[in-house]
């Protein structure tokens, strides 16, 4: 995406890199610090030699695992090597381009063969990416024989029990990376609630989704999902030794626990941010209508300026070029926020309120005269309290979000009533405002409504993972940083309808 000569041109590198450089920063794999230093693998010449034989042959992170050889040259030292990939999200130019896994290999030990050309090592099976891996024995930059073994996926729940609206945490360990491996999804009471990821994170994810319905048991269900939905029947499909995982949580009376106020869900820190420029900004980001500082310097003491703030308006779906692939809609235009003028010093300061205007980076610059000063400033995503918090089935109420993004992992939140998916919103028509008209439904009390980032489009095919909420949002979203909402309605007896009619 290109900002030519006009006022964003100064500031572009900071938007067009914004999507990779905002992405979830690769997590320090387990599996390196805990099976030793990255090695190079090596070639298998003139054939391979000895035999490596692994037991078990699969079995979950953290569980003891015992290499052995024999027909191997005696007397001599050898590397055992644990084969794994490395994952990144591919975000250039606000486009989602999909996930990329490289090769790489870990130290598992040296080891040093008998007399009769053996050995017998135990290591511990390490925190990674799921299912296949080879272990190679090399020498130098030989290899000379492997074997496979097989990470076993996990999946568990913490706590078990709890009232609704309790907090539950799903922890999983050993996602893979490879084809019909990497997409799994979440089912709650046969409901889809959304899907998981661990590109970046080495192959485990931790979430929460709130307890949801009646007292008594509620399944919750994991399976894999290649074309975003769940696919019901892996025993029978091309891959029929995928698991499938099913996990008990029972809902208890008790009052419910209620998500905190949207105030306090508001982010705190945001993980990456678009460097400052010469107009440096207090805080760096805010949302929308909250106090922001701008201060620059070297400016001519005692003159007026103003501070512009540059923004992308369009759509993604109308006008011209929206049926042709690489056209785009979009508009990068500015306006005046602040004006000031520069103290004896040359120094200025400028205050406004953050504009009502999209989520993610904006340019902020200042006509210098022979020169124009250029900085940035970012738009975090905020939600209003609910209109309406209680009613009977059929009460409509809004749920309203302000700073919603525009690139292709900012422009979506996908809405999930009671941890069933229900559709997804988009923020770029209506420059970042969000408002959400729902309808109360269920059984007498509370029920939650939560709102998850996720992908809205992009040029993957495999897995498609494209408008379906994101619950690994907070560590492997491959974009921007952006926080989930969660919000409660309490359903009273009765119904609307019937007390609409009297």
């Amino acid at each position: 995406m290109s900002f030519g000569s006009g006022p964003l041109a100064g500031w572009s590198c900071a938007l067009v890199s914004l999507a990779l450089m905002s992405q979830t920063p690769a997590a320090a794999a387990p599996s390196a610090s805990a099976l030793g230093p990255e090695v190079t693998v090596g070639e298998p010449r003139d054939g391979y030699v000895g035999r490596l034989d692994v037991s078990p042959k699969h079995a979950p992170a953290g569980a003891p695992v015992t290499l052995s050889a024999e027909g191997l040259p005696p007397g001599q030292e050898f590397q055992l090597l644990w084969n794994t990939a490395t994952g990144a999200w591919k975000v250039t130019d606000t486009e989602y381009k999909g996930r990329e896994f490289t090769p790489v290999a870990y130290e598992i030990a040296t080891v040093k063969s008998d007399q009769a050309g053996r050995f017998s090592a135990t290591f511990i099976a390490p925190e990674d990416y799921g299912f296949m891996h080879d272990i190679v024995l090399q020498q130098g930059t030989r290899v000379l024989t492997q074997v496979g073994f097989n990470l076993d996926m996990t999946v568990e729940i913490s706590p078990k029990s709890g009232p609704p609206g309790t907090p539950i945490t799903v922890d999983v360990k050993g996602i893979g990376y490879r084809s019909l491996y990497n997409s799994w999804d979440v089912i709650y009471d046969n409901f889809f609630t959304g899907w998981m990821s661990a590109v970046t994170t080495k192959g485990s994810a931790k979430f929460t989704i709130p307890a949801t319905g009646g007292p008594g048991p509620h399944i919750i269900e994991v399976l894999h999902g290649e074309l975003t939905v769940p696919y019901r029947n892996p025993e029978q499909n091309p891959a029929p030794g995928r698991p499938r995982f099913e996990l008990a949580f029972t809902v208890t009376d008790g009052a419910p626990v209620l998500p905190p106020p949207p105030e306090q869900q508001a982010q705190k820190t945001v993980r990456v941010l678009p460097p400052q420029g010469e107009l440096v900004a207090t805080p760096p980001f805010s949302g929308v209508g909250e106090p922001a500082l701008v201060r620059g310097e070297g400016l001519e003491p005692g003159k007026s300026y103003k501070l512009n703030w540059t923004r992308v308006v369009g759509n993604r779906m109308m006008g011209p070029g929206a049926e042709q692939p690489g056209r785009t809609n979009w508009e990068e235009l500015s306006k005046v926020i602040a004006e000031s003028k520069a103290d004896p010093s040359g120094r200025i300061e400028f205050r406004f309120s953050t504009p009502d205007d999209l989520g993610g980076t904006h340019g902020l610059w200042i006509d210098a005269g022979s020169a124009k000063k250029f900085g940035s400033y970012w738009v975090k995503p905020t939600a209003l309290p609910v209109d309406v918090t209680r009613g009977p089935v059929g009460t409509t109420f809004t749920i309203h979000l302000k700073g919603g993004g525009w690139t292709e992992t900012a422009n979506i939140y996908h809405v999930v009533y009671d941890n069933n998916y229900t559709g997804y919103v988009c923020a770029f028509n209506s420059q970042g405002d969000i408002e959400i008209f729902m309808k109360a439904t269920g059984a007498p009390g509370i029920h939650f409504i939560d709102l998850y980032p996720g992908i809205y489009k992009g040029t993957e095919t495999r897995p498609n993972n494209f408008r379906i909420p994101q619950l690994t949002f907070a560590d492997d979203h491959p974009g921007e940083d952006l926080p989930a909402f969660h919000f409660a309605f309490e359903v009273t007896p009765g119904n609307q309808r019937a007390e609409l009619a009297k």
